[in-house]
């Protein structure tokens, strides 16, 4: 088991981010997740992320606030314990427009499918 707290992780910079902070909770280190890692973003108000899309899928779960997600001109809010999964190469865009920090997982799997 590997246990890393939440004190030690580590920021990452996403591409096409803005307004987000993001932590990464578990991944790319020896004895960890073999086939994903997780980070843990904080989206202000007006951040967002996009329009742009991924050859991999990835899983968001929000743990405090909400956030907007809009594929194909379609709206959808996710809120507290809300999760969606976005297909590999679907195109989205995430914003938070609310006045409140959106928490939220991502779990997103190694680039070539294995831990590097």
């Amino acid at each position: 088991m590997l246990t890393k707290r939440f004190a030690d992780a580590q920021p990452y910079d996403a591409p096409n981010h803005w307004g987000v902070t993001g932590l990464r909770l578990q991944g790319f280190e020896e004895g960890g997740p073999e086939n994903q890692w997780v980070g843990f973003s904080q989206f202000l108000p007006g951040g967002g992320a996009g329009p742009d899309a991924t050859p991999f899928e990835k899983v968001y779960v929000v743990l405090d606030g909400e956030l907007t997600v809009t594929i194909d001109g379609t709206n959808t809010v996710l809120r507290a314990m809300d999760s969606c999964t976005i297909p590999p190469g679907e195109v989205r865009k995430i914003e938070n427009r609310s006045n409140h920090i959106c928490k939220m997982l991502v779990v997103i799997p190694y680039p070539d499918g294995g831990r590097p």
